[in-house]
């Protein structure tokens, strides 16, 4: 006779069909063959690799930020190549690939993202790719650690777990949301010796500045200071060291928890429910 347990089932961890996924947004279908056929070139077998694309050819079905989540939800592979359609794998091959990643994992297994341009810091730029015009650029000190990435072509660990923001939407910028989410769970990203083609060199129109303004204003909220409860402590966070000591001394916190007894009462943050007759 079946006891509750044995309706449980027991995990361990992730086994994953594919090694790669490759995902892509496509609104030109020739040219995403094109980029189909390098990766099958270079060894990106359809019996090991799965390919995955959302088509935006005749509408729009998801801007970047729903579609990549829907890749990162449905992907298959134990790494997802996020890219854009506009890319030839040419210089390196599959195995160059892997053994990167291998490099990577043995020196720091907290990576989550890897790719072959971004912002290393307020100062730097690395740049790893062949531009269509056929200018190489090349990155001599790799890997690097860096804090943002582009998105012309991006590896993201499945296991990682990550999404985009719910609350952005647009084509610009998903990369360096990707890295904030992924250094909020505690891993790093990193641009590698890939070297690819991408055709174009970027498209920074109004719908860019737009989204840049809406992007800042969104971490700017998410990131701000804040004062925490849970049900045994209270504590106070901030990037700043002084306002995180000071906050956290406990007649300050005292005299804050008299603040919302008199002016943020439970009932403001009631949901209203609205009942159907």
């Amino acid at each position: 006779m079946d006891t509750a347990l044995n309706l449980a089932r027991s995990i361990s961890s992730s086994v994953y069909e594919y090694e790669y996924s490759i995902c892509t947004l496509v609104t030109r279908r020739a040219e995403y063959e094109e980029m189909l056929n390098s990766f099958l070139n270079k060894g990106f077998d359809k019996k090991s690799c799965e390919y995955l694309f959302i088509d935006n050819s005749a509408h729009c079905k998801f801007d970047a930020f729903k579609g990549l989540n829907q890749f990162l939800q449905q992907a298959k592979g134990k790494y997802i190549i996020l890219c854009h359609q506009d890319i030839i794998i040419h210089d390196h091959d599959r195995n160059h690939l892997t053994h990167r990643i291998i490099e990577i994992e043995q020196n720091d297994p907290n990576w989550a993202i890897l790719a072959n341009a971004g912002g290393i810091n307020f100062k730097w730029i690395a740049t790893h790719l062949t531009q269509g015009s056929g200018n190489v650029i090349y990155e001599k000190k790799l890997p690097l650690q860096t804090k943002t990435v582009d998105e012309n072509f991006m590896i993201v660990k499945n296991e990682a777990n990550l999404a985009l923001s719910h609350n952005l939407s647009g084509f610009h910028l998903y990369g360096p949301d990707l890295c904030l989410v992924a250094d909020f769970l505690g891993f790093n990203a990193y641009i590698i010796d890939f070297n690819i083609i991408h055709k174009s060199n970027g498209n920074p129109d109004e719908s860019f500045y737009r989204l840049r303004k809406t992007f800042i204003k969104k971490y700017n909220h998410a990131l701000r200071a804040r004062f925490m409860t849970t049900t045994i402590t209270r504590y106070y966070l901030s990037g700043n060291f002084f306002w995180a000591w000071f906050c956290n001394l406990q007649p300050i916190k005292f005299l804050v928890r008299q603040y919302y007894k008199a002016f943020k009462p439970k009932k403001l943050y009631v949901l209203e429910i609205n009942k159907d007759d």
